[in-house]
């Protein structure tokens, strides 16, 4: 059975595009593979936060993957912070890893762009710390949407130059691109993001809440009025029925909006009446795990625990093939 990572920012609340993008990806990929989950602390205080915050949203993330499907039964679940190796296999990366690799990052170009107050070391070095954290469990799957394809085939690179130097440890992970490459926001311009403010966030979907909200959804810009023939696929509308209705459903869209015999406010209609039908079960658990605070932290502790072990043997190997000193 091969084994899969993957990590998530603590960013606070999870929002759709979190979800369509990763989560559920993970919930489906556990019955298939080997997997790891980790929420990446380390990688969060690259950016600018509130110390106070970050233990609340760590606990909150990993309330809702857990309240999104994820079984601590089938999946390890853990908080990177609680595995040091992780860090250390960090440094060792960094003997191997080119300057210019990192220059050529276009993530870091993007986050430097936007947060030119903290151009950090550790936003340059951050796809390294991203290979450890996958080589760390030898993953040889790694879900990832397309912009996360070229710090991949960096962390391959690096698995590369580490088997050649100093002899055969790591596998080169492959990556298993998500279904919906990118989820735009309310906007329907750019990719559903908190910092943004065009996001839908778990947490919202009940009734009103998110019929409010998909109420803000830009909606095919060519059809001015009730009466205009629309495209549905021009409309971003339409593409979240595709993630969320059922065939019969996008028929019927796909009908009522090109004859004009349908209007956007009973497409969005049905489209929140699906949403809340898909995340009902993520509601009920979700409030369960509220009602039982201390078992969240229980499961990130067992599997702190179980990924340590991995991760040790792992680095034993590491020192070994290194000619560290024991």
């Amino acid at each position: 059975m091969k084994t899969v990572f993957s990590g998530i920012q603590p960013s606070g609340e999870l929002h759709v595009g979190n979800y369509i993008g990763a989560i559920d990806n993970w919930v489906k990929m556990q019955e298939q593979y080997r997997c790891i989950y980790c929420v990446v602390d380390y990688h969060a205080i690259t950016q600018d936060y509130t110390v106070k915050d970050m233990s609340p949203r760590v606990r909150d993330m990993a309330l809702d993957i857990l309240a999104l499907g994820v079984d601590p039964e089938k999946a390890i679940l853990f908080v990177q912070s609680a595995v040091p190796e992780h860090t250390e296999l960090a440094w060792i990366f960094n003997a191997v890893t080119g300057h210019g690799d990192l220059e050529r990052m276009t993530q870091f170009k993007d986050k430097a762009e936007h947060q030119p107050e903290n151009i950090n070391a550790g936003l340059f070095s951050y796809p390294v710390l991203q290979a450890a954290d996958i080589l760390l469990y030898k993953a040889e799957l790694v879900p990832v949407g397309a912009d996360q394809v070229q710090h991949l085939e960096l962390a391959r690179r690096i698995a590369r130059s580490f088997n050649h130097r100093w002899g055969k440890v790591f596998p080169e992970c492959e990556p298993k691109l998500t279904e919906t490459p990118k989820v735009l926001g309310l906007d329907g311009k750019q990719k559903m993001s908190k910092s943004l403010g065009n996001h839908i966030p778990l947490t919202a979907i009940e009734e009103k809440p998110l019929r409010k909200l998909l109420g803000k959804m830009v909606t095919d810009e060519k059809r001015v009025t009730r009466e205009d023939p629309g495209n549905p696929d021009d409309c971003n509308v339409y593409s979240f029925h595709k993630m969320f209705s059922t065939e019969d459903d996008r028929a019927w869209v796909w009908q009522g909006c090109t004859t004009a015999g349908i209007g956007c406010v009973d497409c969005k209609g049905r489209l929140a009446q699906r949403m809340l039908e898909r995340f009902a079960p993520y509601r009920e658990r979700r409030a369960e795990l509220l009602a039982h605070p201390g078992r969240v932290d229980e499961i990130l502790r067992a599997g702190a625990d179980k990924a340590r072990a991995i991760a040790q043997r792992t680095m034993a190997e590491v020192r070994g093939k290194l000619g560290l000193w024991r």
